[in-house]
Formats: structure tokens, C-alpha cells, sequence
């Protein structure tokens, strides 16, 4: 009987793969690349932003930084932007109770004047929000808040030695000048670095923003629900159906902002040190010649000079009821002295007295009548009209 020879094992096994030649490799990379630019701008046709004339980055969209620049793209030549911090975005109001709503009211032009605020931002990061992401707003008109309360001590500027966390991180410099305070690892400054100057990653950014909770995917599909046993409510999720081609709106009810809202009350009537009365707070004022947030507001207005921006910056109006009496000095010795710098910069500026004690939430931020008073006074100032009238 005839027995067949066994099959002999070949010396290589065999393996199922495809091996790229360098001609491959370079029409993948090609492939890649053109995803990754184009796919932003395609987005954007299909996203559906429609800001109306009131319109702010909503609060929990404050670092959708791609948003932002989105936002400047669709200013108008005739439009008037109002630069600024959680002041001009207005932390206690509706978008209808904010410095730029009663600006245009006093125009009587709706949609002139736009809130480009942006909550949680302070002269640092404001800088790399306008360098990396404000390129739209080159020649037009602006008007820059100016916010003391950013030196009234050596935390808010940042140069205090012991770690502090703040918001909008990924916006201060990374390497130099040094922030004391700052103590992020190198990956974590890389990466925000290179997100900058990246526009897919920062697309990538808005999307966890928008549509995942401010979460990667992997994060938002293993995010529980705070019980004890936890449970995964998105773990079954299909994630791509979160995506709405629809950028989230402010809630139409708000109950952290507004005239109905407990927060938009007088700061003597509320629970914070306030509540001591006038003169009851004693700010730690760093000096103008060693403030990171000072020079920080120079290195930004100079930026919005250099491309051709027709600037004036408000100082505060800062709540000076709030301030004790012995410390009074210091306060307006270091306004005066923003106002000198400007004055020898050539920066066109106004400084608004203070605004009654009751129309202040706190030190810095009035409610909605405080901004009503404010956009009076300047409205009816000789210098904001020439500069309104003014190229």
C-alpha cells in the first residue's frame, strides 16, 4: 500500500500582510495629509453656527478655541469688537444684559458691537488666544478691557512660586517668559504648543468640547454616573450619533446668571467677604514694573497694533467701594499708571469712574444696570464718539 510523503513545512510560514514600498508610504502620507486639511474646513460646512447679534461663546464652550476663531471669521468691516475677559462676556447676565447688548442699544445699530469676551480669561492666555487664534480680527476696530483685578495680588498674576491651577492653561506661554506658578510637565506644554499651530488637533479639540462633554471619546464612553455601584450610561452609546452638526446655545434658562438668578445681586447683599461692607477687602497690588499680567496686556496691545487694529482700551471701572480705604492708593496708583503707559504708547483709552457700589456683583463685574450705566457713560464720552467716527 502506497503512503503519500508528508508535505514538508516550508522554512517561512505564511503571513498575511501587505508590505508598503516607498511609493505607497508616500501616497498614504499624501492621503493623510489632505484629510487632515481639509477636513476642518468641510466641517465647517456643515456645522451649523448662526451667532445672533447678542451671541458669546456659551460658558461651557469657553475653551473651543477653534470655535472662537470661527466666530471672528464672520465679523463684519462695519462691526466692533469688544475684547475682553468674564467683564465683557458678563459672569453674572444674560447676553442681553452685557456691556456689548447696551452699547448697540445706544447706537441704535443691532449687531454692531460684538462680545468677543471670552469667561475665565485674564491677560496671560488672552495674549495666545489673540496670537494663535484672532488672526481674523486683523484692521478692525476693537475695544480691549482692561482688568486690574488680574494684579490685585500675586496669585491672580501668576508669579506667586507655589503651584496654582488656573483656567485656560493651554494658552499662557509654555516656555518663556516663565510663569512661576505653572508647573505642567513637558508632554502637556508640547501638546499645547503644537495645538496651536495645528488646526486639525484643534478641530479634534472642538469636537470633544461640543458634542462629548469636554472628554475624548474613550473618556466620554467610560464615563460613569457619580453612584455607588457606578453605572456607564454611554458605554452602549454609538458616539458618532452625539454628533449633531449643531454647536450647543446657552440655556434659555440660566439660573447661574440673569435678573432671576441668586447670583445677579449686589456684592454687599451677598455671602462673600463683600458682606463686610465698603472698605472691607485689602488687595496684595503687585507693582506695574513686576507684573506678569501687566506685561502680558502691553505684549497684547502691541500684537492687535501690529496688525493694523484701531484699539481703544477701557480701564475696569473697578469697584472701588470694595476696596479698604488705606488701600485706596495703591489701587489707583497702579490705574494711573496703565493709563500713562497708554498715553505714551499713543493707545487711544478711556478710564470710566466707578459705577454706584450697588450695580457691582463684586470687584470687578457689574450686573446688568452696572453695564447699562457704563455703556451710557461711554457712549456719550468726546473720545469714544472721535474714535467711533475715526478709521
Amino acid at each position: 500500500m502506497d503512503h503519500a510523503k508528508p508535505t514538508a513545512i516550508p522554512d517561512t510560514p505564511f503571513v498575511n500582510e501587505v508590505r508598503l514600498k516607498a511609493r505607497h508610504w508616500i501616497a498614504v502620507s499624501a492621503i493623510l495629509v489632505m484629510v487632515m486639511l481639509l477636513t476642518p474646513a468641510l466641517w465647517k460646512r456643515l456645522e451649523r453656527f448662526e451667532p445672533g447679534p447678542d451671541y458669546r461663546i456659551p460658558y461651557d464652550l469657553s475653551k473651543d478655541y477653534w470655535l472662537y476663531e470661527r466666530r471672528l471669521q464672520q465679523v463684519a468691516p462695519t462691526n466692533v469688537v469688544v475684547l475682553g475677559d468674564s467683564v465683557v462676556w458678563g459672569e453674572y447676565v444674560r447676553p442681553d444684559g452685557t456691556l456689548s447688548h447696551f452699547l448697540n442699544e445706544q447706537s441704535g445699530q443691532p449687531g454692531k458691537f460684538l462680545n468677543a469676551g471670552v469667561n475665565g480669561l485674564f491677560p496671560l492666555a488672552f495674549e495666545g488666544l489673540i496670537r494663535y487664534y484672532g488672526r481674523p480680527l486683523r484692521r478692525h476696530k476693537v475695544i480691549l478691557h482692561c482688568n486690574v483685578l488680574w494684579m490685585s495680588s500675586p496669585k491672580a498674576d501668576l508669579s506667586t512660586d507655589k503651584e496654582e491651577r488656573f483656567n485656560h492653561a493651554e494658552l499662557v506661554p509654555q516656555f518663556f517668559p516663565r510663569i512661576p506658578c505653572y508647573k505642567a510637565d513637558l508632554n502637556h506644554r508640547l501638546s499645547a504648543v503644537i495645538e496651536r499651530h495645528f488646526t486639525f488637533s484643534e478641530w479634534a479639540t472642538h469636537l470633544q468640547i461640543a458634542y462629548f462633554g469636554q472628554k475624548s471619546i474613550p473618556n466620554w464612553t467610560l464615563e460613569d454616573d457619580g453612584n455607588d455601584p457606578p453605572h456607564y450610561p454611554n458605554a452602549y452609546k454609538n458616539p458618532f450619533a452625539q454628533i449633531t452638526f449643531a454647536i450647543p446655545n446657552e440655556p434659555v434658562v440660566d439660573p447661574e446668571r440673569g435678573p432671576g438668578s441668586s447670583r445677579h445681586k449686589p456684592w454687599s447683599t451677598t455671602g462673600t467677604s463683600g458682606s463686610l461692607g465698603e472698605g472691607s477687602t485689602r488687595f496684595e497690588w503687585v507693582g506695574l514694573d513686576h507684573s506678569l499680567q501687566w506685561d502680558a496686556f502691553q505684549r497684547l496691545v502691541k500684537l492687535l497694533q501690529s496688525r493694523d487694529n484701531n484699539v481703544l482700551v477701557v480701564v475696569g471701572p473697578f469697584n472701588e467701594s470694595i476696596v479698604a480705604v488705606e488701600n485706596r492708593p495703591a489701587f489707583r496708583l497702579l490705574r494711573d499708571g496703565v493709563a500713562d503707559w497708554l498715553a505714551k504708547n499713543n493707545v487711544q483709552y478711556l478710564v470710566p469712574a466707578s459705577l454706584p457700589s450697588a450695580l457691582y456683583a463684586d470687584a470687578s463685574h457689574p450686573l446688568s444696570e452696572g453695564y447699562q450705566q457704563l455703556a451710557s457713560r461711554l457712549s456719550s464720552d468726546d473720545t469714544f464718539q472721535k474714535w467711533l467716527a475715526s478709521k
